[in-house]
């Protein structure tokens, strides 16, 4: 894991030790040139001794970034570790010739922090839209509820504060319980033995027979009648291949490889 331990004690980049105050930025006026000499180097040692060190200047504001996510179920060591890196990333991508890097670095970073949310801290993988509904409808229940002996906003409330629909307001609410799963051992809470694992069904293996059947079902159909005569002796009147070579006047031979002609074509046709 990134730490300052592994970038490095914190340092201004005049050189001198020391932890930056919480809220200045006295580096904002020696990082400009540092940016400009980045940019001009070849990789090498050189280059990555700069680039370190733009990388602990700006650390504190990343970690300030960072505790604004604090309360959300991660911890704030990852926090701080997922907001160095897209520090690290706006260092790298920085033109120091378009503005100041501050005003680059806090969207890349506050960024690289919510696809973090989004992609690592649901227990189950929600559309980026269900996601967006769920933070609006979290924030508006909070809303609502801010006045004094309020009762929980009912959907129909929470659809007219947001501009959403009843719809869309429902779907946000079971997102908000997505961002974890109850074990398969856990009780229902119906003060039971049973565990959730015990009530849920379980898969039929019949259905794979109807799917199977209803794929081929088609093909078959488009068999020429004999091949469709010869699969049904075989397969639904269950005679020998003898006896079926004996009804139609062909050999054994024959029958065997109509059947295994026409079972190769069914099975590719309805794999496609």
């Amino acid at each position: 894991m990134l730490t300052d331990t592994t970038i490095g004690s914190p340092r201004r980049p005049d050189g001198f030790a020391g932890r930056h105050p919480r809220h200045t930025h006295d580096d904002r006026i020696c990082t400009p040139a540092l940016f400009t000499r980045l940019v001009r180097l070849e990789a090498g040692p050189e280059r990555d001794a700069v680039r370190d060190e733009l990388v602990r200047a700006w650390l504190p504001m990343a970690h300030r970034i960072a505790g604004r996510f604090r309360n959300r179920g991660e911890t704030v060591e990852d926090l701080n570790q997922v907001a160095a890196v897209g520090l690290i990333k706006a260092v790298d991508r920085f033109d120091p010739t378009r503005g100041a890097f501050e005003s680059y670095a806090v969207p890349t970073i506050t960024g690289e922090v919510k696809r973090h949310f989004r992609d690592r801290m649901w227990a189950l993988r929600v559309p980026r839209r269900v996601q967006e509904l769920r933070n609006q409808v979290r924030v508006a229940r909070r809303e609502l509820s801010q006045r004094p002996g309020a009762p929980e906003p009912s959907t129909s409330e929470i659809a007219a504060h947001t501009g959403l629909t009843e719809e869309e307001v429902t779907a946000g609410l079971g997102a908000l319980e997505s961002f974890s799963t109850l074990s398969l051992d856990a009780t229902p809470g119906d003060g039971g033995t049973s565990s959730l694992g015990d009530v849920l069904g379980a898969a039929d293996s019949s259905y794979d027979v109807v799917v199977d059947r209803e794929a081929a079902k088609l093909e078959l159909r488009r068999l020429p009648e004999r091949e469709r005569a010869v699969l049904y002796m075989r397969f639904f009147e269950d005679m020998t291949q003898s006896r079926i070579a004996d009804k139609l006047g062909i050999s054994q031979m024959h029958v065997s490889r109509i059947i295994s002609r026409s079972c190769a074509h069914v099975r590719h046709e309805a794999l496609k």
